[in-house]
């Protein structure tokens, strides 16, 4: 006998659409602060996390335009040590966390020159980097090509492996109480212009008094959105590679190393495990996570010019990414103009390193119904025509 949908229905406090480390992280504070939580995610911990390089690089990261997030990308920075520390504990499980520090190194003069830049905008943000000869860069890092021509010291700028903060965030959620439901959200539930759950593509009724967004690049295709407060957040493909440093060619690196090569950017982070992590492209091709030959292609020949060595090693894995892009290229985090709905999504390249803030941010909304202060300007209300707050 079929059960109806009230025999079906699930009520929660809140529930998280998308179990990628965003929604995870939300999920996890949550019901730290006692809210009954449920996620609803095909594959919990999965998403552009199982693609990500994991580099903890606010210094580094600083593009011309982004101070503003600039400042949520250091706040998440500063809380790292601490966010690692207390999920360690929670999952019993290692991170892969490395305080190794970032070489942001230029291959010719006009790279140089662009490095210059950079170096003279971070000092002007108050941001502590430390320029660098090309000789004094290839004695912190060898196997560096005798053609850099200088480079940024940056110590601050750590490294995390997102599979492992992932697997740990599943576990924290599952002894905090979070209950997963293992499926997609076919459709949002709204009722007299509120949002009140989901229904699943089984037909499942998932009831909560708050939904919060968290799908990633799936963000802004969930049916029964009001198209008002629809996410604007579009997939942004990132091809990366894998590849394993044996230990007789160890150390290969020992900090995540970076530059510009012909105008992309190129980066390889070493892991403690002996892997090697090299990206990453990036493409505006829709919802294309095909791996292709030119990708991989570009990302060894630039790693190559960087760094000769890489093309001994064992290539390892291929995968493609789809990081959730937003206009400003900056989060969406808090409530909508729909009451009951709110997100945590748009995070762009900088998904893992704003794990730990976007936490604390969702959970003080969920607690206490209002966003705070290093967190307003990237309310979702900043792509509204009426920017008004609304209720959670």
């Amino acid at each position: 006998m079929s059960r109806t949908p009230a025999e079906r229905s699930v009520t929660s406090d809140v529930l998280v659409v998308g179990g990628g480390i965003i929604g995870l992280v939300t999920a996890w504070r949550a019901a730290q602060r006692g809210f009954a939580t449920t996620v609803v995610d095909p594959e919990p911990g999965g998403g552009a996390a199982q693609v990500a390089a994991g580099m903890l690089a606010a210094v580094t990261e600083l593009h011309y335009g982004e101070q503003t997030l600039l400042g949520l990308n250091l706040a998440s920075a500063r809380r790292y040590p601490d966010f690692v520390a207390e999920l360690t504990e929670a999952a019993g499980q290692d991170l892969g966390y490395r305080r190794c520090g970032t070489l942001a190194v230029a291959l010719d003069s006009d790279d140089r020159a662009h490095l210059r830049e950079l170096h003279a905008l971070q000092i002007r943000s108050g941001l502590d980097s430390e320029w660098l000869s090309g000789r004094e860069c290839r004695r912190l890092e060898p196997m560096l090509a005798p053609g850099v021509r200088g480079g940024l010291r940056v110590d601050g700028d750590h490294q995390i492996d997102p599979r492992r903060l992932a697997k740990a965030l599943v576990t924290a959620c599952e002894r905090a109480g979070v209950v997963f439901h293992r499926g997609w959200a076919e459709r949002l539930t709204v009722v007299r212009d509120r949002a009140t759950g989901v229904v699943t593509a089984a037909g499942d009724g998932l009831e909560a008094a708050r939904v919060v967004l968290a799908g990633g690049s799936l963000s802004g295709r969930l049916d029964g959105v009001p198209d008002d407060v629809r996410p604007p957040v579009r997939p942004v493909k990132g091809q990366v590679l894998r590849l394993t440093v044996p230990k007789r060619y160890a150390p290969f690196l020992s900090r995540t190393v970076r530059a510009v090569v012909r105008g992309s950017q190129v980066y390889l982070v070493p892991r403690e495990s002996g892997e090697l992590v090299v990206g990453a492209t990036s493409e505006e091709l829709g919802w294309d996570t095909t791996v292709t030959a030119g990708g991989v292609y570009e990302l060894l020949r630039d790693a190559h010019e960087l760094v000769p060595g890489i093309t001994e090693l064992p290539l390892t894995e291929t995968r493609a990414g789809l990081r959730p892009g937003s206009p400003d290229n900056a989060p969406l985090l808090g409530p909508t103009g729909l009451d009951g709905l709110l997100l945590a999504t748009g995070h762009h390249r900088n998904g893992v390193l704003l794990t730990p803030v976007t936490g604390d941010v969702m959970a003080h909304v969920l607690a206490s119904g209002e966003v705070p202060e290093e967190a307003r300007p990237f309310t979702p209300h900043r792509f509204s025509p009426t920017r008004t707050e609304q209720p959670v």
